[in-house]
């Protein structure tokens, strides 16, 4: 990653911190803040430490390497252009006459650049080589990065797997949890390719190869998390977008290809019979994922550059580095998602819905029912079928990125007749959901035209939670949003102590006054802080459940579930930052923030 470092250097997006630091919480706090900040930056830490184990490191972290809208341009370019190259490619048709015919071949011609070239030296990566027992994974600076990780976690893994037959190979970016010094679990979801492929090798009774790469080009990154069809190679898409094919050398000790200039590659095998408890870890939801069984991979070698760089991300709250990512994802696959919804304009899947929770999707409306069908063509295509609530606009609506604008002409057009509430497949990570991997979808229909009657009566918030206490002792405190809207929102912070389906109906009375009420706990909850509401609730429903509608109002439950909302899974706790840690960090001068910002982003 050297090339990838002074890339930044050279753009002033590099900080560097010499001061040692522990692997344990300190490091992955500090890049979990740098990345909130307005002009954050990535972090390298050449002094990384191990308290715990009374040991230094001489390979250094890196991390947020998508730091800003800046850096991703620098590593995988113009995403609106690419986005464009990849439409011109899907609407080309037979050329006319001898010009036609030689940008045809100009097109064409530039994709040879496509499939990647395997190499018949060792690569870069290849440069010291350890198997055996000299494979440790403790030489490696590989991070522990909340207090409840089931341990140390590497978080920008390149998981490289193949099919049986080899004819399918697969990268994917899954968080890997350290064992030991000769294990890792492996934790490929049940939707995943390397899942797929995993089932094909247990029912031929086969151990399955895998490595993993670190570091090296960050395009490998991007690609690893690109939601592209099952079966497609993601470094096929490296070749499209950089005009040069990905170039791989085979494993030392399994069939694999790797890319030949990655930092390091973690080989091994996995046993289809071998399963272990993996977790919990803090996830990109916000919230602890919980401890599940998953495949185990056992270490066969580790190989490196002579002087390898360690790359890592971290996840957790919003405002993180898969924002930036994400955006070049958006933007790059738009063109690919308009040949399953050939009507779509455009779609926004923001930070804080944590992508597959909330998607904006702008569309050509033609007859009635269309965004319906829309919604139902999302639900069955790819990783889109992950999402859990999604909101259509027509095409006169403003632009998806432009939140206040656009959440007003939403709010203007709101019917509850036009809310589909289903079911379906979630992501394995929702924790909302009554059953693992199955759960609600709301769909909302906001293609109509405006509504033209404010049908309640508005109070100010003081006068409003008045007469809502005096029905509650529970409800806390109360904001009014968007009161310039045909939808008003509410929102309450309550102490629950039941059901809020039974809260709702308690405050029917009100509902003169109530458009759209949104129950929170008051525990962890700002309601001054729209952006990390949207994150709550959205994180927190299963429109199944947690959707109330009476005469026109609904009510929304973004409260933690329990027994009394009939779920009986276990709620994880929320990501935050250990505050000894950060006060510690604090007074060192290594982190320079003010009590406001730890407090908007959740940090503690």
């Amino acid at each position: 990653m050297n090339k990838t470092i002074q890339l930044l250097k050279q753009n002033n997006l590099l900080k560097i911190i010499d001061e040692p630091l522990d692997i344990n919480l300190e490091i992955p706090h500090i890049a979990y803040i740098e990345v909130k900040k307005e002009d954050s930056k990535a972090l390298l830490f050449t002094n990384p430490i191990d308290k715990k184990n009374n040991k230094t490191f001489s390979t250094p972290v890196l991390m947020n390497v998508f730091c800003s809208p800046k850096a991703v341009e620098l590593f995988i370019g113009d995403a609106n252009k690419i986005a464009n190259e990849i439409e011109s490619l899907l609407k080309m048709k037979p050329p006319v006459g001898f010009s036609g015919k030689i940008d045809m071949f100009k097109k064409l011609f530039n994709l040879k650049n496509v499939p990647p070239k395997r190499l018949k030296t060792k690569g870069l990566s290849q440069e010291i080589i350890k198997q055996g027992n000299s494979a440790k994974l403790s030489d490696l600076p590989i991070l522990t990065t909340w207090e409840q990780d089931g341990g140390p976690f590497i978080t920008m893994g390149q998981v490289y797997t193949q099919s049986l037959d080899g004819k399918m190979q697969n990268l994917g970016m899954y968080r890997l949890q350290v064992y030991n010094d000769g294990q890792l679990g492996m934790h490929w979801q049940i939707h995943k390719d390397s899942n797929h492929f995993f089932h094909e090798y247990k029912k031929a009774g086969k151990k399955m190869p895998v490595s993993i790469g670190i570091g090296g080009d960050p395009m490998y990154i991007w690609c690893g998390q690109a939601p592209l069809p099952i079966g497609v190679f993601e470094l096929l898409l490296y070749g499209f977008v950089k005009k040069e094919n990905a170039k791989l050398v085979k494993s030392i000790t399994n069939d694999i290809y790797v890319p030949y200039d990655v930092d390091f590659v973690i080989e091994g095998f996995v046993d289809p019979n071998k399963m272990k408890i993996e977790g919990p870890f803090g996830d990109h939801t916000g919230y602890y994922t919980l401890e599940e069984e998953y495949p185990v991979l056992d270490i066969t070698c580790i190989t490196s550059k002579t002087n390898p760089v360690f790359a890592a991300t971290v996840v957790g709250k919003p405002l993180l580095e898969d924002k930036y990512m994400g955006y070049a994802t958006e933007r790059i696959f738009l063109p690919l998602l308009k040949t399953t919804a050939p009507d779509l304009i455009d779609y926004y899947m923001p930070e804080n819905g944590v992508f597959h929770n909330l998607i904006l999707a702008k569309i050509n409306v033609n007859y009635p029912g269309h965004a319906q069908q829309m919604m139902h063509a999302f639900w069955g295509v790819g990783q889109m079928s992950f999402v859990k609530h999604a909101i259509f606009v027509s095409s006169d609506a403003p632009e998806l990125h432009d939140d206040e604008a656009i959440t007003k002409w939403i709010l203007n057009r709101i019917k509850i007749e036009n809310l589909l509430i289903t079911k379906g497949v979630v992501d394995a990570l929702d924790h909302s959901s009554p059953k693992f991997a199955l759960g609600g979808k709301l769909g909302i229909d906001c293609t109509n035209e405006p509504l033209n009657l404010l049908d309640i009566t508005l109070l100010d918030d003081k006068e409003l939670l008045t007469k809502m206490q005096d029905i509650s002792s529970t409800i806390i405190s109360l904001k009014q949003y968007h009161t310039d809207t045909f939808n008003p929102i509410t929102v309450i912070s309550v102490n629950k102590k039941k059901s809020q389906k039974k809260l709702f109906k308690k405050l029917k009375p009100l509902f003169n006054h109530i458009k759209i009420l949104v129950i929170v706990d008051d525990k962890n909850n700002d309601l001054t802080n729209p952006y990390m509401l949207v994150w709550r609730v959205v994180n927190n429903i299963d429109s199944n459940r947690d959707i109330f509608i009476s005469n026109n109002t609904v009510g929304i439950d973004g409260t933690n579930k329990t027994k009394v909302d009939g779920f009986y899974r276990r709620w994880p706790d929320d990501v935050v930052c250990t505050k000894s840690v950060i006060d510690d960090l604090r007074e060192r001068n290594i982190i320079n923030v003010d009590d406001h910002f730890i407090k908007f982003w959740g940090i503690v």
